[in-house]
């Protein structure tokens, strides 16, 4: 117990000389006010000045507060509206009663016939008018810094938003302060009645229409809460919107208030369910969001971001705004037959910025074909999508390329795919990479994995202009030729591995508009490889070895020493500058042109055999007619020529001189693979 008391008073000792100083100068502080300061000696003994002025302010106080009780509000109607229109450039008037009420603890006003008229370039309509508009304060609140509304009314408001294609926007009132794309921020709302509201929307540039029927009401059962609710049309085809709310009844700043949203229009659908988290900061929310449409590029018309072409696709994810950011994350589903995830942050600043990360576990090849434009068909199931989709015979994509679009805004897109469906091309993995900044958009990486060898490039697109002018620059590593001609019968008719490289560009605002334009160089080459014996001596058309071994069933291989295909490409024509293929017992050489916009074979392949052949019929093979299906034949003029000197041989000679038309002496010799590869390159 000594111990105890020792340590109680231990601490008291304590206390007291850490508080004796501070106690010891607030007195002497007190003191000297006391003995010096005037103020509050008058105040302490007042005289005759002091109880005058202290009358005055009572005077002037009462004076003003009988002011401001007997005030004819409406004399301001005017001065308010000259300085509002001023300072906005636009008509704005008070046309009905101004009443004010500022002795209560919750000050209201009540404004009727408010009107604010539109931009002068949009003068015809009023940007918004008002029948009456009720408003009230919390006092105590407003006096804390904190603005906190028992109520807000609208009677009858009318609304008219319109955005031109240059970007100019009717409710802006001022033009010079930049849209910072993060969203309204609305004092606290106990209750909110909106009575009649309607609201017109014009979005020119996407042609975007809307009318829509606004109210809030706070009555008892499902009829409270926020409701709009409207029609209207983007590009032509019929749009509606629906935005459900709660009631607004003993809102909290940190109660989050409930909301969902449903769009249709331009073939997609978009539902979002989700809550504002800080009401009414309506730059900040969370939803889940569901999507589904015939193509994402679709959205754009609803949101004004540029995606590419897909086939239908339906998707649902996490829709987080944080200001000026959107987010889409964690987002599944599928696009065409393949499986997509990912997630795309959009930042709404005064230019568009659009960043995504997608991934596909398992990726439908087909569907890819639909980004550059393709045509395709998905089955009802989602299994399965088919492409190109031939339209006019043409193979290659026509759709053209929105330069508009890609103008108005930047942004980064990474894609991978960790499998491939099975497809023609064997491919394996995908890998792309673009980045978008001022109308330029760059593709890096574009890499195709396949079984083995790879296709990998880049392209640039300047999409600054109407018509694009775009460059591609593609390298083919490895591809092995069994993989284009499938074995048959068990026996490959042909294998080795490809290189190639094509190297393009020109204007276009399709694909399809960019070959039939561009110039450049294509060029195949097959180091060595092997060739089924019967194609080879056929490409002599060689009548007694490679007709004899094609009808027989032979499966023995020749040797490729090399193949090498290089064209130059200008006008959008391909014309061969080397055409060869070297076997061990032929070496053909061919010559023509490819046309790109056409889509058109025109090639003449002459061969010459390396050893002696009895029955040769020597006549030049041609590739011709639409790259869809290409026709492979026999110069018959060559074979009618050489069947005629035949018989002039037999007529003046001797019969058994007429074979001779049909004899090679296997005079050709091995190409000079090495410089023919190199040049190609």
């Amino acid at each position: 117990m000594s111990n105890l008391r020792n340590w109680r008073t231990f601490q008291t000792n304590l206390q007291e000389r850490a508080w004796a100083p501070a106690g010891a100068r607030l007195l002497t502080w007190r003191d000297w006010v006391r003995d010096n300061d005037p103020v509050y000696a008058a105040a302490r003994r007042p005289g005759t000045a002091e109880k005058w002025a202290a009358g005055v302010v009572l005077v002037v106080v009462a004076a003003v507060v009988l002011f401001l009780a007997l005030f004819d509000w409406n004399m301001l109607r005017g001065p308010i509206g000259r300085w509002a229109s001023v300072k906005y450039d636009r008509q704005i008037a008070l046309t009905g009663d101004l009443d004010v009420n500022l002795f209560s603890w919750t000050p209201s006003a009540v404004v009727r016939g408010l009107k604010i008229g539109g931009p002068d370039w949009a003068s015809d309509r009023d940007t918004a008018a008002v029948d009456e508009i009720r408003a009230s304060v919390r006092l105590r609140k407003l006096l804390a810094g904190q603005v906190e509304m028992p109520l807000l009314s609208f009677t009858r408001p009318r609304v008219v938003l319109i955005s031109t294609k240059d970007g100019r926007k009717s409710w802006v009132l001022n033009p010079d302060k930049p849209d910072t794309g993060e969203g309204l921020k609305l004092p606290v709302i106990q209750q909110l009645v909106i009575k009649d509201g309607q609201l017109s929307f014009d979005e020119q540039r996407r042609g975007l229409t809307l009318e829509a029927a606004v109210n809030a009401r706070e009555a008892a059962g499902g009829a409270a809460g926020f409701l709009l609710e409207g029609r209207g049309a983007v590009n032509g085809s019929p749009l509606t919107l629906k935005v459900e709310g709660g009631p607004f009844v003993n809102i909290r700043r940190n109660r989050p208030y409930r909301f969902e949203a449903a769009v249709n229009g331009a073939g997609s659908s978009l539902i979002a369910k989700g809550e504002i988290t800080r009401p009414f900061d309506l730059g900040r929310f969370d939803a889940t969001l569901t999507m589904q449409g015939r193509d994402l590029s679709d959205l754009y018309l609803l949101t004004g971001v540029t995606l590419p072409n897909t086939p239908p696709y339906r998707l649902s994810g996490a829709l987080n705004r944080n200001e000026r950011v959107w987010t889409f994350k964690d987002f599944d589903g599928r696009v065409g037959a393949s499986d997509l995830s990912g997630q795309v942050r959009v930042d709404a600043a005064q230019r568009l910025r659009v960043d995504a990360d997608l991934t596909s576990r398992r990726l439908d090849i087909d569907d890819l074909a639909a980004v550059l434009g393709a045509r395709t068909r998905t089955n009802a199931a989602g299994t399965d999508t088919e492409a190109p989709v031939v339209v006019g015979g043409k193979l290659l994509p026509d759709a053209k390329l929105q330069t508009e679009r890609l103008q108005t805004m930047d942004g980064t897109l990474s894609y991978r795919a960790g499998s491939v469906k099975a497809n023609a091309f064997d491919v394996r993995q995908v890998n792309l990479g673009a980045d978008l900044k001022d109308g330029i958009l760059k593709l890096d990486p574009i890499s195709f994995d396949f079984n083995r060898g790879a296709l990998n490039g880049t392209a640039r697109i300047n999409a600054t202009k109407a018509t694009p002018y775009s460059s591609v620059d593609l390298r083919l590593a490895g591809y092995p030729l069994e993989s284009i001609i499938p074995a048959r019968n068990g026996s490959v008719p042909l294998s080795g591995r490809a290189l190639g490289r094509a190297k393009l560009e020109g204007p276009g605002a399709s694909i399809h508009d960019f070959a039939a334009a561009s110039k450049g160089s294509l060029s195949l080459v097959v180091p060595n490889g092997k060739m089924r014996a019967a194609f080879a001596e056929l490409l002599g058309i060689n009548a007694s070895a490679g007709l004899l071994k094609l009808l027989s069933g032979d499966q023995s291989e020749s040797q490729i020493r090399c193949a090498v295909a290089d064209f130059n490409v200008s006008g959008g024509t391909a014309t061969a500058r080397t055409f060869v293929i070297d076997t061990d017992v032929v070496l053909a050489q061919g010559k023509g042109s490819i046309n790109l916009g056409a889509e058109t074979l025109n090639l003449r392949i002459d061969g010459e055999s390396k050893k002696p052949r009895l029955l040769r019929l020597w006549a030049p093979i041609t590739v011709s007619g639409p790259l869809t299906a290409p026709k492979v034949g026999v110069d018959v003029g060559s074979v009618v020529s050489q069947g005629g000197l035949a018989g002039l041989l037999g007529a003046v000679v001797a019969p058994v001189t007429a074979l001779f038309a049909f004899v090679d002496p296997g005079l050709a010799e091995d190409a000079d693979c090495g410089r023919l590869i190199a040049n190609a390159r």
